[in-house]
């Protein structure tokens, strides 16, 4: 008898450590039908200093149609998302546009079947061990940010978020939501600045957005959430407010800078003294304003345009400097990558091959230098 019970001790010590959390806070199982999953109690601040360099799944998830293709991509595959991991990316950003998978009002209902397939896409970054972000992007057509029209984009927002939030609540921290993308009002002469009323409709709506997705509870109350400025843009930042001035928040903005050489392509070359000191300074405003009062920040969208790969070893120079920039600022650096590659595609979907290594090179390394 007394043996039966010594056995039975050992077999339930092993049964015991195989369910312990490992040191990334995930619990562990023998058993992969079974997982616990846990919130670590660690700041917005820490838990950005623990993700690496991200790279951006754009157009794809965030198609303008029904179909993930519509805009010339493949199908997203797991093998892709492998990639990705395997050149020391550590952040997959998963934009999303939800429109044309919602029903109409009073419920909004998105179909099953597309949450299903963000969720399946989300768990290819997971399973890598990567940190995953999910946002509503390229949804500008409704979330108008107009005093007239706040009430029915706020009802609409609640919905969705809920909706969203909930299909995730048990996933744990590496899974970070991101309210809105760019909200602005499309369209108009000021969509990228914006005015006094629409910044502050802006503002409602992460708030909105933000209080449906801890409303759901689980480890949504927990959840690290990044907030935007007005269209994501640093010159707006002073009239960003963070809602509820909820702690677990990250702020994000997009800086395609300098917008000649990286977004308009008007100027093919960069690296001159000057051109170092201008991004400086840039960066150094992100950092006063938020880093030294201990808010993170994501450098969520940002890269340069190919030019016919005449301008490649300006671009490796500028990524680098970027994204070295950024880490010494604390700031964590995610590459736009539309899949087009005579744009930003650092990575050929097709056919799996990088077209610009040392460009995904420099920013994977900014965080070791």
């Amino acid at each position: 008898m007394k043996n039966y019970l010594v056995l039975t001790l050992i077999i339930c010590g092993l049964l015991f450590s195989c369910k312990q959390s490992d040191d990334t806070g995930e619990t562990t199982s023998n058993d992969t039908n079974e997982e616990v999953v846990d919130m670590r109690d660690i700041t917005s601040m820490e838990l950005v200093a623990d993700m690496k360099p991200g790279w951006n799944l754009g157009n794809s998830l965030d198609a303008e149609g029904i179909d993930e293709t519509v805009w010339g991509n493949p199908v997203v595959t797991k093998a892709l998302i492998d990639k990705i991991k395997e050149r020391g990316f550590g952040t997959l950003r998963v934009p999303v546009t939800w429109r044309f998978h919602q029903g109409g009002a009073p419920n909004y209902i998105i179909e099953a079947s597309w949450l299903d397939r963000v969720e399946e896409v989300v768990n290819y970054g997971l399973d890598n061990d990567m940190y995953v972000i999910v946002n509503i992007h390229h949804d500008e057509e409704w979330i108008i940010p107009t005093y007239a029209l706040a009430d029915d984009v706020k009802d609409r927002l609640q919905k969705t978020w809920t909706q969203i939030a909930n299909r995730f609540k048990d996933y744990n921290d590496y899974l970070i939501f991101e309210t809105l993308n760019e909200p602005r009002y499309e369209g108009q002469p000021q969509e990228w600045s914006g005015t006094p009323e629409w910044r502050d409709v802006v503002n409602q709506y992460h708030k909105t957005s933000l209080d449906a997705i801890r409303a759901t509870g689980g480890n949504n109350s927990l959840r690290h959430i990044m907030i935007s400025s007005y269209a994501a843009g640093q010159g707006t930042i002073d009239d960003l407010v963070i809602p509820n001035n909820d702690i677990r928040t990250i702020v994000s903005i997009h800086n395609y800078f300098p917008f000649e050489f990286s977004l308009s392509g008007t100027d093919t070359t960069w690296g001159t003294p000057e051109d170092k000191a201008q991004m400086d300074g840039t960066f150094d405003q992100i950092y006063n304003k938020f880093i030294v009062n201990n808010k993170p920040v994501i450098m969520g969208e940002w890269g340069s345009l190919n030019h016919n790969d005449t301008n490649t070893e300006d671009r490796i120079n500028h990524a680098s400097y970027y994204a070295n920039a950024l880490a010494s600022r604390n700031i964590l650096p995610i590459w736009w990558d539309n899949g087009n590659n005579d744009e930003y595609a650092l990575i050929n979907r097709n056919t799996l091959q990088w077209n610009f290594p040392k460009i995904a090179d420099a920013i994977i390394e900014s965080q070791n230098d």
